[in-house]
């Protein structure tokens, strides 16, 4: 009788580790069919920390095993994956925006701890402050290990690549745009900061090899004031200006704020990427 009853102990014992187990292996996007996708954490040599990378697929992905698509990189996706790849989405279906793998790229918190977009957002400059100046390595983790790493793994085209960006991460899209301009086709960057280092993003940038790259900024009507008026400055200053290594627009989005208009700057800028006539103001 012992002995059975050891038995039994035993068996409900290692029942209990696989339905454990098997929970475990389930994760709460399993369930939000607008952002089924995949999951990795990728230490990075260049910046020497972890990253949380999010994948949301394209509808049909599964299906449709010849097809590619482009791809959307997205900074800060702690925050900015749930709202944009969902909603990418429904832009697909209202605005015919073809569909796209989207990629959240995540620090797994916002504690300064664990989240260094100050330090990773930010070039060398003569007037960077203490914890910043990291761009440079930033920049090396995407264009060497996370982007040939996402384009191994997933059916992507390569060629329609598009960096994404809002307020600090606005200032690494701009800093991506100027020191390698071919890296990605489009750019997107929210409300950007200029500093440190702001006469950078006036000088002439590397030159390009494509003919079709893009650079939208995207600034919210009721964006912090001087943040407005930098982004007003930055346009005048490029607009109509030849021999600029992408095409670029200033996209102001009515009644914006610095944060909470997330979803309409991607819309616009997205929109004005793809050809679908993204207004102007």
């Amino acid at each position: 009788m012992r002995s059975l009853l050891t038995f039994l102990a035993f068996a409900l014992l290692c029942g209990c580790q696989t339905n454990a187990q098997r929970q475990a292996s389930v994760t709460p996007l399993d369930h939000l069919p607008a952002l089924k996708g995949d999951y990795f954490k990728f230490d990075s040599a260049h910046v020497g920390r972890p990253f949380h990378i999010y994948v949301r697929y394209p509808e049909g992905y599964a299906d449709n095993t010849d097809k590619k698509y482009p791809v959307v990189y997205l900074l800060d996706g702690d925050s900015l994956f749930p709202i944009l790849a969902s909603n990418h989405l429904f832009l697909h279906y209202d605005d015919e925006l073809p569909e796209a793998i989207v990629v959240g790229i995540a620090y797994g918190g916002f504690d300064p701890s664990v989240n260094k977009r100050g330090y990773d957002f930010s070039a060398p400059a003569d007037d960077a402050r203490e914890g910043q100046g990291g761009a440079p390595k930033f920049h090396a983790f995407l264009e060497n290990e996370l982007l040939p790493t996402v384009e191994n793994k997933y059916r992507i085209d390569a060629a329609r690549r598009i960096l994404f960006g809002q307020s600090r991460g606005g200032y690494m899209i701009l800093y991506s745009a100027f020191t390698k301009p071919d890296l990605f086709w489009g750019r997107i960057a929210t409300n950007p900061s200029f500093f440190p280092g702001k006469d950078f993003f006036y000088s002439a940038g590397k030159p390009s090899k494509r003919g079709d790259l893009k650079l939208i900024v995207a600034s919210g009507e009721n964006d912090h004031e001087r943040k407005r008026e930098l982004a007003l400055e930055w346009r005048d200053h490029w607009e109509g200006r030849a021999g600029a290594p992408w095409q670029t627009k200033l996209i102001t989005i009515p009644g914006g704020t610095h944060a909470a208009n997330s979803t309409d700057a991607y819309r616009a800028g997205m929109r004005d990427i793809f050809g679908l006539d993204a207004p102007e103001k």
